[in-house]
């Protein structure tokens, strides 16, 4: 791909999905600002490379909760992928294998866990708890079965945020079939099966016990409760504001990030979504303390181009990041703590 490759991706995506899907997937929560602000808020984070550095070779590998990667940059978790492409959580995890990256895979997958493990990618699950926690159990042992390697748990969303669409919903307008195979049939209408709206520190412990799997805990802007989820036995903290798609006017990863990792101190492993568009956005973040960068809406519209597209995707971040690595001085993005230019930045 050329340097503009971004260019037009989401316009392509447009023509290529069910415009409610397009709808559902680009809307932030209530009038958008947050969803706004992601881009711009990397965009202001300016580099003090370092020089007479031996950069011949740059070392993207990394391990996230025991695996090894080619990569720090995942798949953050999204639904209606079969929306996208015919495979849909396949086709997008075909792309992660090859890329050697790991794919978070949404509860809310239209793709069996089997069927995606059988890809060959290394994949986590991300799961919102039910009131009746037991519910939760058979969607989870159908994980840890496929042979999921962590639990993400959302805890940013105990309702779903308001969304104003201006034709007929996704929910009114797709394939059912898209959606939720991994759970019973019924599941929706027992008891107790809406989200969660008592969650605590203790749900951690939960699903740890419960999976025999590492916790990330996904859904956290402030210091303190990534510190609570640390004392709790999380392995991760995923700072993320749902893509804007929760409480508006809430705060930018980017802005943020830098306080957690300081909360959490080097006892979890620390990673961010959100607006992230470039190898440079990645550097960035792992700047500011992030082991590992997450990307949402991008796979997306990409995967409505085809998976030979999600593929040129990873590429073409990996040869970004390769090249601002370089550029900075460092022989790996892991190094990359450090070269943030002070605050305020230099010059008028």
């Amino acid at each position: 791909m050329d340097a503009n490759w971004l260019d037009g991706v989401e316009e392509a995506a447009r023509h290529a999905l069910p415009a409610p899907v397009h709808r559902y997937i680009r809307q932030g929560a209530g009038a958008s600002v947050t969803a706004a602000e992601a881009g711009r808020s990397w965009d202001r984070i300016r580099f003090a490379p370092h020089v007479l550095r031996d950069v011949t070779d740059v070392d993207l590998r990394t391990t996230l909760l025991g695996s090894d990667l080619s990569t720090p940059i995942g798949v953050a978790p999204t639904t209606f992928q079969r929306a996208a492409h015919p495979d849909g959580e396949v086709a997008m995890a075909r792309a992660a294998a090859d890329a050697g990256s790991v794919m978070v895979v949404s509860s809310n997958a239209g793709s069996t866990f089997v069927d995606i493990a059988g890809t060959g990618v290394t994949w986590w699950l991300q799961a919102y708890l039910s009131a009746d926690r037991t519910l939760t159990e058979p969607l989870l042992r159908r994980a840890v079965d496929a042979g999921a390697r962590a639990v993400v748990l959302t805890v940013d969303t105990p309702v779903v945020g308001t969304k104003h669409d201006d034709g007929p919903t996704v929910w009114e307008t797709t394939d059912p079939g898209w959606l939720r195979v991994n759970f019973d049939a019924g599941y929706d209408d027992l008891p107790g099966a809406q989200k969660a709206l008592d969650l605590g520190p203790h749900d951690i412990e939960w699903l740890s016990s419960t999976t025999g799997l590492p916790v990330v805990v996904k859904g956290v802007l402030r210091p303190d409760d990534a510190r609570r989820c640390v004392q709790a036995g999380a392995a991760a903290v995923w700072v993320s504001n749902h893509g804007g798609r929760q409480l508006d006017r809430t705060v930018a990863s980017a802005e943020v990030l830098e306080s957690v990792v300081a909360a959490v101190g080097g006892d979890a492993e620390v990673y961010v979504d959100g607006g992230l568009r470039s190898g440079s956005d990645v550097l960035a973040a792992m700047a500011l303390g992030a082991d590992a960068a997450f990307l949402g809406r991008l796979p997306l519209w990409c995967l409505a181009a085809g998976e030979e597209r999600v593929l040129a995707m990873h590429r073409t971040l990996a040869a970004q990041l390769t090249e601002a690595t370089r550029l900075a001085g460092l022989s790996s993005p892991s190094q990359a703590v450090g070269v943030l230019a002070p605050k305020p930045p230099f010059g008028p």
